[in-house]
């Protein structure tokens, strides 16, 4: 049996979670997320509680329940807290600046990069270096954070791009190092 998959995941007060068949939507102070669940894994809402079960011990099977109930109590801590990540931009030169509801970038290109924020999520802006990315889906503020990294990785010489804020980049010796 999944160590994680067992566990019932509890929806706590202020959450109002509806199961319909396979698709599951959970409904919270931060908003509302909806989730359609493979139909070999069974998903059962019973008072206040969220069971996963799977019907035999196949790899494949395995793997899906553990893999719902971490997506289901993704949902609830989305729906009740939220998610976020924060990206650092190092660099001189480098900046970020608010433009609307829109993030604008100056990361060396010739032209500035503007990242239109998908639905759902929402960027703040601490001084000019430091990005905030928020929002109540988990795998949505990951994919946005990856993409806004993506603009310009940190790179190994002089520590320049944008990286996560708890990320470390190993640094690499010059050409001169070695001598």
């Amino acid at each position: 049996m999944s160590r994680i998959g067992k566990i019932p995941v509890v929806i706590p007060g202020g959450v109002k979670a509806e199961l319909n068949g396979s698709r599951l939507t959970v409904t919270g102070p931060k908003g509302s997320l909806e989730r359609i669940f493979h139909p070999e894994v069974a998903v059962t809402l019973e008072g206040s509680e969220i069971s996963v079960t799977r019907p035999s011990d196949e790899p494949n099977h395995r793997a899906l329940h553990g893999l719902t109930r971490a997506l289901i109590q993704n949902m609830i801590v989305g729906v009740t807290a939220g998610y976020s990540k924060v990206l650092q931009i190092v660099g001189v030169g480098y900046r970020a600046a608010m433009q609307g509801s829109n993030l604008q970038l100056l990361v060396g290109y010739s032209h500035p990069v503007i990242v239109q924020p998908p639905a759902g999520i929402t960027f703040t802006v601490d001084g000019t270096q430091t990005i905030k990315v928020e929002g109540i889906d988990k795998a949505l503020v990951g994919q946005v954070a990856a993409d806004i990294r993506s603009w310009r990785e940190p790179e190994p010489y002089k520590g320049k791009g944008i990286k996560y804020e708890n990320e470390t980049v190993r640094r690499k010796e010059g050409k001169a190092g070695g001598k």
